[in-house]
């Protein structure tokens, strides 16, 4: 997992991660959080095509309500736009329901497209932007929010 998000980070523009991961920091984030949900992988031929995890929120800089999980999603760089976000966001809905989640929050850079065309795909609506999140190297961005409310 940590090989296939670090060629997302390098890549640049996809992702607000801009630290790469090591196996360490990878189960801390994504397999051992407190807050993890679920966390699902996608295989094609035997190599991971893609992960998706969902978590309750927690991060004290920006609450969410009470309820509310966040998402993210990473497929192999030359994999996307190939069906594995759609098959695991089945797995990821699926686990919310069981979790009790009643909104996933998506928070995507404004300069993703794709995320910001996968996530509308599956019926994530926006409702709100993060307006100059500053990167690392102080480059604002902002950060469009979309919802997908899980039905009862």
């Amino acid at each position: 997992m940590a090989d296939l998000i670090n060629v997302i980070i390098a890549a640049g523009g996809t992702t607000a991660y801009e630290d790469p991961f090591d196996a360490t920091s990878m189960d801390a984030a994504y397999i051992s959080l407190p807050q993890l949900v679920s966390c699902f992988i996608a295989e094609n031929g035997g190599e991971l095509a893609g992960f998706q995890g969902l978590m309750w929120s927690f991060d004290p800089d920006d609450p969410l309500p009470d309820g509310w999980a966040t998402i993210g999603t990473f497929a192999r760089v030359g994999l996307t736009q190939r069906g594995v976000g759609g098959a695991l966001f089945a797995a990821t809905r699926e686990a919310a329901r069981t979790a009790r989640v009643t909104v996933i929050d998506a928070t995507i850079r404004a300069d993703n497209t794709g995320g910001l065309a996968f996530y509308s795909r599956q019926g994530f609506v926006d409702y709100d932007r993060r307006v100059a999140v500053p990167l690392k190297d102080g480059t604002p961005v902002d950060r469009i929010r979309k919802r997908f409310d899980i039905a009862a």
